[in-house]
Order: C-alpha cells, then structure tokens, then sequence
C-alpha cells in the first residue's frame, strides 16, 4: 500500500476507536478512559493533517520550490505533536478536578473490553505503518505510526487502573492513572516537536546511510581521486548529498564527466531515492568554505 492509503486506514481506524472509547467512558464515568478517548481525537486530526501533507510533499518542483516539497511531511509531525501536548494539558486539568472529587465507576468490565478491541486495532495499524514509513522514509507516516504505539499503551495502562479500581474500590486509582497517562503523551508530544525541528533544519542522513555513502566513495581509494566537503541532509523521504570529487588536472573533461556520472549512479544505488551534487575540482585545487568573510 502507498502512504497516502495507510494514512487514509489510519483516519477510519481513529473514528471507529474514537466510538468505542468514547462508549467506553459514556458506560464507566471513568477519566482514565476519557483521556484515552482524548487521545484517539487526536489521532484523527493527526492523521487527517498527514494525509494533507503527504499530498503536499509530493507535488513535483516548481518556480517557487525548485528543490521540491519534502520537508512538508515535518509540518505534519509538528502539527500532531502540538496537538497531543494540548491533549496532554486537557487531561491532566480533568484529572485534576477528579482527584479531589472521586466519582464511582460503572460496568467497569463494558469499559475493559471497548478499551482492549480499540487497543488491538491500533496495535495492528500502528505496526504495519511504522514499517511502511522506515521503507519509504516517511516522517508523517512514521509520526501518526508512533502516536498510535502510543494510544496502546496508554489503553493497556487504563485498563490496568480498571481492574485495580474494580479490585480494590480505591477510585482515586482512576485520576492518578489519567495524569501518568498524560505524561507519558506529554513526552511522546515533545518527542514528535523535536523530530519535526531537526528535520526542518536540515539534519544529516541517518547513520546507516551514511555508511553506505562512506563504503561507497572507499571504493575508489586505488584510483588517483580525493573526496572531500562531503555534507548530506535529509528532506522529508527525499536523501541530498554534496561533495569534491578531485582528480587529476591533466585529465580530459570527457573522462572527468563520465568518472562522475559513475560515482553518482554508484550512490545513488547504494541509497535509493538518493539525490548526489558532484563538484569536479583539479587535485591541487582546494574550495575555502570556512573562509572567515562567509560567516558574516
């Protein structure tokens, strides 16, 4: 399946669990699962703004965007991470308020059992999604995946509380168990801020690919070249890497041209979806990028 339809199952997978937490909490009363419904509220909207910029990051280069639209994808994770932390205050406020005004729970096992089918089926969307985004490098796909790894565990420690609410009849259980399950999307929130920053600023490649790079341009160590200045970034699922490639000065521009072209390819199979600027410089010729006047 493509992004876009992962995302579109995520949209009906987060009204159908939004339904069945929300009967969960209509049944119980309990603030513990009406902050997993909170949550799962979240993941629409999420998964809806994904879908949007997904669409966005596709769209070919233009006049405006001549290297294209990938970093689209990083508004989306940014987006959904304002929204959990938003979620996150909301809860902790309703939980708050109950913690000084205890309420009973009812059909505590009603709600046990919605809370357990909606869990089941983020589990499984979230797992499928989570490796579809590290084959295609999607960040808004990896972003909803990861929010909806973290609805299951949220959902697992509610029902938890639940059953400790129904053993012990201690309904301030109920609360407590609201506010740790805030902080835990709190810090899930911030994480998806933090990813979306360093993408917009353009981070280096992730490791892995970097060691593919590297294994690469080793290759041509028995041959009379030198590289250099080698600086990577990532754009959404898009990979860039420039570099100097230098050789010797009395070599016809014919050999010099088709010796890159085989260094690009060589690249560029080694990391699909791979975009390489290659800079030809003579041996003895050396570019003075950290000149004093450039950081003006």
């Amino acid at each position: 399946m493509q992004v876009g339809t992962y995302l579109k199952l995520s949209v009906a997978v987060a009204v159908a669990t939004i339904a069945l937490k929300g009967g969960a909490w209509a049944a119980t009363g309990s603030v513990s699962l009406l902050s997993d419904a909170l949550e799962s509220l979240v993941n629409l909207a999420g998964a809806m703004f994904a879908l949007w910029m997904v669409a966005v990051a596709a769209r070919p280069p233009d006049d405006e965007h001549p290297w294209g639209h990938h970093k689209a994808e990083y508004f989306s994770s940014g987006f959904e991470g304002v929204l959990i932390l938003a979620a996150a205050l909301a809860i902790l406020y309703e939980a708050a308020h109950r913690l000084f005004d205890p309420q009973p729970v009812q059909q505590v096992g009603l709600g046990i059992a919605l809370a357990v089918l909606s869990s089941a089926l983020n589990g499984g969307l979230a797992w499928s999604m989570l490796k579809k985004a590290r084959e295609v490098h999607s960040m808004a796909l990896e972003a909803d995946a990861r929010h909806l790894f973290t609805d299951v565990v949220t959902s697992a420690g509610v029902v938890a509380g639940l059953l400790g609410v129904m053993l012990t009849g201690w309904l301030w259980l109920d609360p407590v168990l609201a506010m740790l399950v805030a902080l835990n999307i709190l810090r899930e929130g911030w994480h998806l801020l933090r990813r979306s920053a360093d993408g917009l600023l353009d981070q280096a490649v992730e490791p892995e690919m970097q060691t593919r790079i590297d294994a690469v341009l080793a290759g041509y160590a028995g041959q009379p070249l030198r590289f250099d200045h080698v600086i990577t970034r990532r754009a959404g699922a898009r990979r860039f890497v420039d570099l100097h490639l230098h050789m010797p000065a009395d070599w016809t521009l014919a050999h010099a041209a088709a010796l890159r072209g085989e260094v690009e390819r060589a690249l560029m199979a080694a990391v699909p979806g791979l975009r390489a600027t290659i800079q030809l410089l003579p041996m003895d010729v050396e570019a003075h990028f950290d000149d004093p006047k450039d950081a003006a």
